[in-house]
């Protein structure tokens, strides 16, 4: 039987990296994106001359409005897995930070998942051992300096995993989080080269980590092998935090 999951901001660099990883299990993928369509064209290209047997279906959907996260559930039928994975890190001082921001960072982190899922758990709850995973941050365990907003919104993802997950257990359906450490995506552009080594040098293994390795811990979780893991967040680090 063909499998189902959608990826939200499956444009950005850790999506690109699920997608792929995903795509090479025998995933069929909804690829959700909002402003970087080229992004998509270019990675359903890549995965269907490597895959002829997958379905690839993109869906555009702007997260940060209301209508967003109906607009991307109503384009779900057959699902088996949601995978959150959209974001943005606004990064500067608490005090700087606008009212605007904050409900954008609110809205696409926390309420457009929080509202998308609870509009396909009928959907998922056809599959009893369906799986959710949301894309939370280091931040979200301990808190960030200069990124307050981001932190915060991270923290509330895991609260909801481990809330969420609980109300579920029953049915078979888990929920689980990721929490990235440092990543070599675009994310970390706004950060200098010398600003980009002092902050390996605080990492115990010493360097920045792979999109790879995010879309390997997803893999993991979707599978089969993580049938009896769920409400946790998988640290994801280098032992930066522990």
């Amino acid at each position: 039987m063909k499998k189902f999951a959608l990826i939200t901001g499956a444009s950005g660099g850790i999506g690109i990296a699920i997608a792929k990883e995903l795509a090479s299990c025998g995933w069929n993928l909804y690829l959700h994106y909002n402003q970087n369509e080229q992004k998509i064209i270019e990675l359903i290209d890549e995965l269907n001359d490597l895959y002829d047997q997958i379905e690839l279906i993109p869906i555009y959907a702007d997260l940060l409005t209301d209508e967003g996260s109906h607009i991307l559930a109503n384009s779900i039928f057959q699902l088996d897995a949601i995978v959150c994975s959209s974001g943005v890190a606004p990064y500067g001082l608490f005090s700087d930070l606008d009212e605007k921001t904050m409900d954008n960072m609110l809205q696409l982190h926390v309420k457009s998942p929080m509202v998308l899922i609870q509009a396909l758990l009928p959907r998922l709850l056809k599959n009893s051992a369906s799986k959710i995973v949301l894309i939370s941050s280091i931040w979200g365990q301990t808190g960030a300096a200069c990124e307050v907003i981001y932190s915060t919104v991270k923290g509330a993802q895991i609260a909801f995993v481990k809330s969420l997950s609980k109300e579920l257990a029953r049915s078979g359906l888990t929920v689980n989080c990721i929490a990235p450490g440092a990543i070599n995506t675009n994310m970390l552009n706004q950060f200098s080269e010398d600003e980009i080594m002092e902050l390996e040098a605080e990492i115990p293994v010493g360097r920045l980590g792979k999109p790879e390795e995010i879309a390997n811990t997803v893999s993991f979780l979707l599978s089969n092998k993580a049938t009896y893991i769920t409400g946790q967040v998988l640290a994801v680090n280098g032992g930066w935090y522990t």
